[in-house]
């Protein structure tokens, strides 16, 4: 009795207990397997130097474009094995995108010190959330609209800088996002351990996207903050 589909007292979910671990297993699964293609896309961007020219609106264009369109497709294809590839696709742009930002980072001297530092840190805020999601009781669903709200004027801030190129300002929306990110995870944990996602395949990508942003807005304050320049 205890696989049958029990239904949330405070989210209203109907999804049994074995489907929504089914989820979180292969969730976290194709999560490590994404992190893969970020990794040659990084790693490439770096060694060919192809995304330094991409400053500016022109690298504005260019990664929301980019993101958007492959976000779209995912959707398109969340149902099937294609979807899989798309999303891995997805996580290798991403990795482009970041590496112009990595190749600054390396420029330092301690510039492998501070990416290794962000990624400790990346993965410590997902151990504390996803701790955090298996022991908190109450529904959480209600966080997705302040969380959307926080999103969309981190974008017009972030937009906004782009063009001033302000430092104090890459700061503050540096630290914003660890915060608004952060939060997202939990809530896409929750999502996921309490049945309001069924999908492995979306679940991946707003997990990559929280850690994908965490990542890269610690990476930038570490260089800000402590890049040591020879």
């Amino acid at each position: 009795m205890n696989d049958q589909v029990t239904t949330l007292g405070s989210a209203g979910y109907g999804v049994s207990q074995q489907e929504r671990n089914r989820v979180l297993r292969n969730t976290y699964w194709l999560l490590a397997l994404s992190l893969l293609p970020t990794v040659l896309g990084a790693w490439l961007g770096v060694a060919t130097g192809i995304t330094r020219s991409l400053t500016g609106g022109l690298g504005l264009i260019v990664f929301m474009g980019g993101a958007f369109g492959f976000m779209y497709a995912i959707e398109k294809t969340k149902h099937s094995g294609t979807g899989v590839l798309v999303l891995l696709g997805f996580t290798f742009f991403m990795g482009l995108m970041l590496s112009r930002m990595i190749g600054m980072i390396l420029g330092f001297r301690n510039g492998s010190e501070l990416i290794m530092t962000a990624f400790a840190g990346t993965a410590g805020v997902f151990l504390v959330m996803a701790s955090l999601a298996t022991v908190i009781k109450r529904d959480l669903s209600g966080m997705g609209k302040f969380l959307f709200v926080g999103v969309l004027v981190l974008l017009v801030g972030s937009i906004i800088n782009v063009f001033v190129g302000s430092t104090a300002g890459m700061m503050a929306i540096s630290v914003a996002a660890i915060g608004i990110f952060s939060a997202y995870m939990l809530y896409d944990l929750k999502q996921i351990i309490d049945g309001g996602e069924t999908n492995y395949i979306s679940a991946t990508l707003a997990l990559y996207l929280d850690l994908f942003n965490v990542f890269q807005s610690l990476l930038a304050l570490l260089g800000i903050m402590g890049g040591e320049r020879d």
